[in-house]
């Protein structure tokens, strides 16, 4: 019976839900392979296949195997999908309000008309998508912790400072990590505790560094992220997945403020139980 050849993955988001669906499967080496690209995925669009062989530690044969098995042709095609999505980036600030301008879009009025929206669409994606047994594990886990660690920089901070804010109201011992002066408190991270890291593409490196440790002690780790190609899901965390609606390119947080008030009332809530 021949052999069935699966098609290529059509975006990068395809791309990750293989990668995780088949690495268990794969043989030792292309698993090596798999291990290394999925930690450095940022670097298939600019990367020779030796360069990316060098890295996992294995001969550019195998690399050239793993693109067959993951659908493609080869590692051409594999850096082609790469490559078109690093084409097309996400616009920093001055050309999201210069869009908004160009299109006479940028009263208040409007803006929250259109921002209302977004959250109502991000909203309803979260009921639709939401794995309800992992968010359960996130609750109990959180409850029944010596301390939770929260971390989320930049667009995530406002959602890992209202974390450690209403953890504090259900009387759950919290501790909110920064990066203010360079200054680590990872040493905190003790047996019993559970690290919830909260990041969005781009990813924060200092909050995917801050799971890797607490993964690194053996602690549950907590991801609330977006889609498939989060750094966070390497780890094998208890995995929130969280999209939001954009308008404009600018990205609100109804969603993901959502979940973070229903975490931390059900952790309150399982912490009362027990």
């Amino acid at each position: 019976m021949p052999q069935v050849i699966p098609t290529p993955p059509a975006n990068r988001a395809d791309f990750d839900d293989r990668l995780h669906a088949m690495s268990e499967q794969l043989p030792k080496r292309l698993r090596q392979c798999a291990d290394y690209i999925a930690a450095h995925l940022d670097r298939i669009a600019i990367s020779t296949v030796a360069d990316l062989a060098a890295g996992a530690g294995v001969a550019p044969s195998a690399i050239m195997r793993f693109a067959q098995a993951m659908g493609f042709s080869g590692y051409s095609e594999l850096q082609r999908l790469f490559r078109q999505e690093r084409a097309q980036p996400w616009p920093d600030y001055e050309k999201r309000l210069a869009r908004l301008r160009e299109n006479g879009e940028g009263s208040a009025p409007a803006l929250l008309a259109e921002f209302m929206e977004a959250g109502r669409a991000s909203l309803e994606g979260l009921a639709k998508t939401t794995d309800t047994a992992m968010l359960d594990r996130a609750a109990k886990a959180m409850a029944g912790a010596g301390m939770v660690h929260l971390m989320g920089l930049r667009r995530a901070f406002p959602v890992a400072s209202y974390l450690a804010y209403a953890l504090d109201k259900m009387g759950i011992a919290a501790m909110l990590h920064d990066s203010v002066g360079s200054l680590s408190s990872r040493h905190a991270l003790r047996s019993g505790d559970v690290a919830v890291a909260v990041s969005f593409n781009p990813y924060s490196a200092e909050t995917v560094a801050f799971a890797e440790a607490a993964h690194g002690k053996g602690l549950p780790v907590v991801a609330i992220t977006d889609a498939g190609l989060s750094p966070l899901r390497r780890l094998d965390p208890i995995l929130i997945a969280v999209s939001e609606a954009d308008y404009g390119a600018f990205r609100g947080l109804a969603a993901t403020m959502t979940v973070a008030t229903a975490l931390a009332v059900a952790a309150g809530a399982a912490r009362e139980i027990e």
